[in-house]
């Protein structure tokens, strides 16, 4: 086993089509704060946004990649087919009622069990790409949240995230990377799913790995595209990085993504998966008061500013 473990979520990103629908659903409906608006750094015609609390602190950020015109994903195996976002635990009615007012289809809230004595409430939905988001009645949460542009009361207001469900046919080789290379510890199972706990459990800090028995899912639009675990500091991650090459696991160099330095490898499932710096964080180039309304190029992008901006079509942005 490693002796260096993951501090919990850093971000999940996913693949949406309508970035404007995006931006709507994500700000107005679940209340999340744009906290940067850039395009992906390896195909700069297209936006990458950046969801999460009023400063976009690891742990609550929800990021997306719109392309336009991108076909429907399909879930199944080897994807990542949840993501889970912290809610306290009594404001679940107050997100059923509001999902069902804006005629969102909805399942639950269910109890799951789970390594607490009396299990989770989890309500369920759908963004506009079919992206399955889970809301987690959590005790014990004491982020802030962000109360922004949706009228989303702050006792209500989400946490960040809560955990990911990865979707595997093979679970058992998921499992002894999730347990070995990657440090964690089993934190409870109820029924074909079994939890694992970063730096103590609680809310950011959970994996569940599912038995799944269907086709391999397709990713494409409203599936994820990675799921990302925080490492304090760059030398944290060049050891971890270390370790995972010796592992005989392919990784790739530290990328310079603007906001934090990435590595990335697979998980024998299939699901991509990055190891990010919670450092320099989204403050590196607007203030924190400013953050989303434009859009942001990092030094070696600037000189394509024009090109590329010409490439985008204009979002409207409340904050």
């Amino acid at each position: 086993m490693t002796d260096i473990a993951p501090h919990g979520l850093h971000h999940v990103t996913a693949i949406a089509s309508d970035p404007q629908a995006n931006v709507d659903f994500y700000t107005r409906v679940l209340g999340l704060r744009l906290v940067k608006q850039t395009v992906n750094f390896d195909a700069p015609d297209t936006f990458h946004l950046y969801y999460g609390d009023g400063a976009g602190r690891p742990s609550t950020i929800l990021t997306f990649f719109p392309w336009r015109g991108v076909p429907a994903g399909r879930q199944g195996s080897g994807l990542t087919t949840a993501t889970a976002f912290s809610v306290p635990p009594e404001s679940l009615g107050w997100w059923q009622n509001r999902i069902a007012g804006l005629g969102i289809e909805h399942e639950g809230p269910r109890t799951r069990s789970g390594p607490t004595q009396d299990g989770e409430e989890v309500l369920t939905f759908r963004d506009p790409d079919g992206l399955v988001i889970d809301i987690v009645a959590a005790p014990g949460d004491t982020r802030s949240g962000w109360d922004g542009v949706a009228s989303v009361p702050a006792e209500h207001a989400v946490r960040g995230l809560h955990s990911v469900t990865l979707s595997e046919s093979v679970p058992e080789d998921t499992v002894a990377m999730l347990s070995g290379l990657l440090g964690m510890q089993p934190a409870g199972e109820d029924g074909d799913r079994a939890r694992f706990a970063m730096a103590g459990g609680g809310a950011g800090a959970v994996v569940d790995v599912v038995a799944d028995g269907r086709p391999r899912g397709l990713q494409a639009g409203g599936t994820v595209h990675h799921i990302a675990f925080r490492a304090p500091d760059r030398e944290t991650q060049s050891r971890w990085r270390a370790e995972l090459v010796a592992a005989g696991l392919h990784v790739t160099e530290i990328i310079d993504r603007q906001y934090f330095t990435s590595i990335y490898f697979h998980e024998p499932g299939g699901v991509l998966l990055e190891i990010a710096t919670d450092q320099p964080g989204f403050a590196i180039d607007e203030p924190l008061l400013e953050l989303g309304r434009e859009l942001k190029l990092p030094p070696w992008l600037e000189p394509s500013r024009e090109q590329i901006r010409a490439a985008l079509p204009v979002l409207q942005v409340e904050q």
